[in-house]
């Protein structure tokens, strides 16, 4: 197996971790977007790294390299076509929701929002967004003492686990794909996040909705829903704990 994995933050520093420790002898190539710890790491083991150019420049790089199959390890870079279509497998995305449930952007507030099934997942790389062949799942539960910060640091975790569990069988490149259901799932643009945000101090919520966008936006260094009145604008936050009866 001749591996290209480009990979970022934690989830692709653990990653990173991992192969390194387990099969070094199939990373061709790590790339990742500065010189951080995945960087030195790789370079330290003797793993042939470099930071992130641009898709042409590393296409033509490896226009000869033979690889087998590409990772994106928590990735935040758009992959185009010429970079897509190298490895003779593939790319396989770490992507946190269940798919096809939260494709696209905020999955971790969006889950919340619309009370959907959330987890991790692997999946095949197409030129859609989150919409190609799903390889392998794992679901994970959440209840009211969660937030869209609870969720995020859940599917970091559970996206590593499942990840190291599934190589053995992608390295063999004899992995299961199953398609999409993309009709019964959901799609949201970066965009919508602060429209949903908004809370309109003259409209109706039902206790529930109300409860659930105040949790899913309440997370530690990031903005919290919000509303407006003379002129000001005000965040807010929310804790819900589980207490005895």
């Amino acid at each position: 197996m001749r591996l290209l994995l480009l990979a970022d933050h934690r989830v692709g520093i653990e990653i990173t971790q991992y192969l390194i420790e387990h099969f070094p002898q199939d990373l061709a190539l790590v790339v990742t977007t500065a010189e951080n710890d995945i960087f030195h790491e790789s370079r330290k083991r003797k793993i042939p790294a470099q930071v992130f150019d641009t898709n042409e420049a590393l296409a033509a790089q490896l226009a000869n390299a033979e690889i087998d199959l590409g990772v994106l390890a928590w990735w935040p870079k758009i992959i185009k076509a010429q970079l897509l279509e190298l490895p003779r497998l593939g790319f396989i995305n770490t992507h946190p929701s269940l798919l096809p449930y939260n494709r696209g952007k905020h999955y971790n507030f969006w889950a919340i929002v619309e009370e959907a099934p959330f987890g991790v997942s692997l999946h095949c790389v197409d030129d859609g967004i989150d919409s190609g062949d799903v390889v392998a799942q794992d679901r994970i539960a959440y209840d009211w003492c969660d937030t869209g910060g609870s969720l995020y640091g859940k599917a970091q975790e559970a996206m590593v686990r499942l990840f190291c569990a599934t190589y053995p069988r992608l390295r063999q490149g004899q992995f299961p794909r199953y398609p999409q259901e993309t009709n019964s799932g959901s799609f949201h643009r970066a965009s919508e996040l602060e429209p949903a945000s908004h809370l309109q101090l003259e409209t109706s919520y039902r206790g529930r909705e109300i409860l659930n966008l105040l949790r899913a936006r309440t997370f530690p260094g990031y903005p919290g829903c919000w509303f407006e009145e003379n002129g000001e604008r005000y965040e807010v936050r929310i804790e819900i704990r589980r207490t005895e009866k």
